[in-house]
Parts: C-alpha cells; sequence; structure tokens
C-alpha cells in the first residue's frame, strides 16, 4: 500500500494542516497534562487503525519522557497498573467519543462523571476538543494511506513551523 496523496506537498493541504495544527497548539497549550494528550491521541489512532499517528504521538510521548511499559500497556489500558484514575477516565473518553458509531449514546453517563471528577472545566474542554482533533487527523492520513515508522519526535512541528 503506498500513499495515495502527500498532503504535506500539495498547497491546499499544507494550508489546511497549518491551520489544523494551529488549532492542536491551543489543546498543546491548555492545562491538560501534556502526557495525557499523548495517551489520549495514541489510544484513538489505535482504535482507527492511524499508523502515521500512532507511530507520531508513540515517539513524540517517549521523547517526553514516557516509560515504554505505559506505551506499550496503552491497548490494554483496563487491564493494567499503570495508568492514574486520571488517566483512566481520559483514555475512557477517547474510546467512546472515537467508537460513536458503535454505540448509540456517545460517551456514557459513567464515563462523563468519571472525567468531570478528575478534569476542571479548562482542562475537559481541552480533553474534549483533542478527541474531535485526533479522530480528524487519523482520517486524513488513513484516507490517504499516510503510513507510519518514519516519524521523528519534533518532526510535525518543524514542517509547520
Amino acid at each position: 500500500m503506498s500513499v495515495r496523496f502527500n498532503l504535506f506537498e500539495n498547497e491546499i493541504a499544507a494550508k489546511f494542516a497549518k491551520r489544523f495544527a494551529n488549532a492542536g497548539q491551543v489543546i498543546v497549550q491548555s492545562p491538560l497534562p501534556r502526557s495525557t494528550q499523548e495517551l489520549v491521541s495514541l489510544r484513538a489512532s489505535q482504535i482507527n487503525g492511524c499508523g502515521w499517528c500512532i507511530d507520531m504521538h508513540t515517539k513524540e510521548a517517549a521523547a517526553a519522557g514516557e516509560s515504554a511499559a505505559r506505551l506499550h500497556l496503552v491497548a490494554a489500558w483496563r487491564e493494567s497498573t499503570v495508568f492514574t484514575e486520571a488517566e483512566q477516565a481520559a483514555l475512557a473518553l477517547a474510546e467512546e467519543g472515537t467508537r460513536l458509531a458503535d454505540a448509540h449514546r456517545g460517551v456514557s453517563d459513567e464515563t462523563w462523571a468519571r472525567v468531570r471528577k478528575h478534569y476542571d472545566d479548562d482542562q475537559i474542554a481541552a480533553l474534549v476538543s483533542l478527541v474531535a482533533l485526533i479522530n480528524a487527523a487519523n482520517r486524513l492520513a488513513v484516507i490517504v494511506h499516510q503510513r507510519g515508522g518514519s516519524y521523528e519526535a519534533g518532526m510535525f512541528a518543524a514542517a509547520l513551523g
């Protein structure tokens, strides 16, 4: 499977990517912990089968000091002891917010209550926005077959700089 279309070389796609990345900066600069941001992005990307985003967020998280054990266990976070209750709430929201078509009600009241317990309004705004943003990014990359494996930490930020 080869890349169908290079989103980084097309003028319109490049303009969109720059604006998309700027929207992402709102989340990066929010009070939502960076480790939570990367774990949520990684989990949604795993569900969506986005190799490019899995590659990116695994490497960005590792570069920011995330442990290999935690990164390896994101896919099985419910069966792990390495995530805090707050991180578990964020991962549950990421899963339910990503699998909207799989559940007629979307995010459950139980998950929402867990998120409210651990995050303030600004963090929740960032978390909800992040789930929406990573799902959009996954769709962009999967549609054009942007494959994982060649990403290096900091590469996306440098390309848009």
